[in-house]
Parts: structure tokens; C-alpha cells; sequence
């Protein structure tokens, strides 16, 4: 029999890192079709931080998180896919920094056993994110021309690994020397440093010159208010923005009119809206366990930290002090 209540990590305001509070609610009980999982891993996301400060609105008050890793140790009514008390899993849910969380199955997946629960946690929202962004938002093609910002984050080593497999000409945008070297070692042919709060000129620039002046393929953007004219004027006629974050803030107000003069295509990716069926979310899923086995993808844990040391996990990923992933030790 599990607890009665449990710890979690809640905001009851939106503000900076310290509105982080460890405390502890009632234990969620499963309802149809979900099961509770006891979490061994949260993963980190600036996702995580655009909803602590309330640039992406959540209900006050909430769990902060949104994936994670555990094991399943009840079934609510009505579970379906096959899942078992004791399977180890991976999930995307909001409310993952908490020692229980009921998670519908559609958004669940057996771990292998030969998957830790660290490399649980660590590849799914970014991994099935990843593929998703290389095969079907932009179906990236061979000796296509992409750019890549923050390409030393957990999301942009993924999109580097994929894109380079598929024999893309990769141009990383990075914020330090010590950012691009790892960007290099993981895809990127060219990268372009740009220090934090500095325009976006040189790497305009640079794309010019690689792609004698027709831009390029596709723009993968996470960075959203900073990288939105850059992002604009660096695509190629019929080019393709990919955005899926706006760690720098919202894109202002914008006419669609401007994507006209170079008929650009433009999409916005949310994993979470992403795959709407357990058949979708499997589907992804699965093909994420497969490149990561081929050793296609390689996801890289910077950084472990203790529950109690989530504010400054938090604030580590704001000051752009981290690369690849972040994970929360919770169990």
C-alpha cells in the first residue's frame, strides 16, 4: 500500500526560481484508463521554467514538471496497452517533481530493461521530440542546409545527431567556444558562437556565405522572441520554420503576410499536442528506443540533481550555465 500523501514540488505564484516549494499534497489516486507510477527520475525542461514563471499560464497552484521515469505500482480502472503493476515506464505528464503521479497510458512506454531509469527520463520528451522535428515537422533531407539554435541543449545535441545522420549540412548557433565544441562533436558541421544578449548578425552572415546567399533548408527555433527576425531572414524561399519554444520570451504579434515574400512555411511543435492516440505516441516511442539502441542518438545527462536542489537546477538553466540534459533525482 502506497502512501497516503506525498512530497512534490509546487508554485502557488508565478516569479522567479523560488517560488519552487517542496511540500506535500494527497497521494493522486488513478482514475480510468491511467496507472500510478512511482517516480524515480523527472527530467528538466525549459519548459519547466516557462510555466514556473508563467510565460506558458498554468492553473495556480500545480506540480511543476513534465516527464519523467518510474515504476508502475497501481492500476487505475479500465487500463489498457497491456501495462502492469511493476513495469518499469517513461511519461510525459505536467506534475512529474513528486514522488507519485497518475499518468493516462496513452502517454506511457515500457522501459526495456536494458534502459536506466536516469536514460528514462532524460530521452523522452526531447528524444520523441527530436524525431518528430527532423522526420515529419521538416522531413530533413539529404545535403539539405538547417540551422539549429541553442544546438548544445538537450534538444539541439538530438537534432544535430538526427540531421547529420541524414546527411544535412548543420549550422549550429551556440552561446560559448566550450558550447560549439560540443555542438561539433555531435553533428554540427558549422557553428556560429553568439554570446547571451548579443544580435544575431554573424550568423546571418555566415548562412549567406555557406549557402551562397539562398539561405537555408529549414530554421529549428526553441529561442522564439530573440531569433524571430534572424530566423526570418536567414530561411530560403519555400524554406520551412520549425519553432517549438520561446525560452526568450513570446514572438510579438506578427502578419502572416510575412512569410509571403519568400513563401515560407511555418509550424509550431508541442509534443504533448503532438500525438493524440496511444498508437501515435507508441509509434514515436518506439522508433526513439531504436536510434537510441543504433546509437543514432545519443542523449547526454550534463547534470543530476537533488530534489532539494531544484531551484538551482532551475536557475543553472536560465543562465544558459548547462548543456544537454537535466535530470531530478526524486526515488
Amino acid at each position: 500500500m502506497v502512501n497516503s500523501v506525498t512530497r512534490a514540488i509546487r508554485v502557488e505564484e508565478y516569479g522567479d526560481a523560488s517560488v519552487l516549494k517542496l511540500t506535500t499534497i494527497p497521494r493522486p489516486i488513478p482514475q480510468t484508463n491511467q496507472v500510478l507510477v512511482k517516480i524515480s527520475y523527472a527530467g528538466i525542461n525549459f519548459g519547466d521554467v516557462g510555466q514556473r514563471s508563467g510565460l506558458y499560464p498554468t492553473p495556480l497552484p500545480f506540480t511543476a514538471g513534465g516527464e519523467g521515469s518510474g515504476v508502475i505500482v497501481e492500476l487505475g480502472p479500465g487500463v489498457e496497452h497491456g501495462f502492469q503493476v511493476g513495469d518499469r515506464v517513461s511519461f510525459l505528464a505536467y506534475g512529474s517533481y513528486t514522488d507519485y503521479i497518475a499518468v493516462d497510458t496513452g502517454r506511457l512506454g515500457k522501459l526495456p530493461d536494458h534502459v536506466s531509469f536516469e536514460l528514462g527520463a532524460a530521452f523522452l520528451a526531447q528524444g520523441l521530440t527530436a524525431v518528430a522535428l527532423i522526420e515529419q515537422a521538416y522531413a530533413v533531407k539529404k545535403d539539405d542546409w538547417i540551422v539549429i539554435h541553442a544546438a548544445a541543449g538537450g534538444m539541439g545535441l538530438l537534432l544535430s545527431q538526427l540531421a547529420h545522420r541524414l546527411g544535412a549540412h548543420v549550422i549550429g548557433a551556440v552561446s560559448t567556444p566550450e558550447k560549439a565544441a560540443l555542438a561539433k562533436a555531435n553533428g554540427a558541421e558549422h557553428v556560429v558562437v553568439i554570446p547571451h544578449n548579443s544580435g544575431y548578425e554573424s550568423l546571418e552572415k555566415k548562412v549567406q556565405e555557406l549557402t551562397n546567399g539562398q539561405g537555408v533548408h529549414a530554421v529549428y527555433d526553441s529561442i522564439g522572441k530573440s531569433t524571430f527576425e534572424s530566423t526570418l531572414n536567414i530561411a530560403r524561399r519555400l524554406g520551412t520554420l520549425v519553432l517549438f519554444g520561446s525560452t526568450s520570451g513570446d514572438i510579438p504579434p506578427q502578419s502572416l503576410t510575412r512569410l509571403a515574400s519568400k513563401n515560407l512555411k511555418l509550424t509550431w511543435v508541442s509534443l504533448l499536442h503532438y500525438t493524440t492516440t496511444f498508437e501515435e505516441f507508441d509509434a514515436l516511442f518506439q522508433k526513439t528506443l531504436v536510434l537510441l539502441d543504433d546509437g543514432a542518438l545519443k542523449v547526454q545527462v550534463s547534470k543530476v540533481y537533488e530534489y532539494e536542489d531544484v531551484q538551482q537546477a532551475h536557475l543553472d538553466l536560465q543562465e544558459r550555465k548547462t548543456t544537454g540534459k537535466l535530470l531530478l533525482k526524486i526515488n
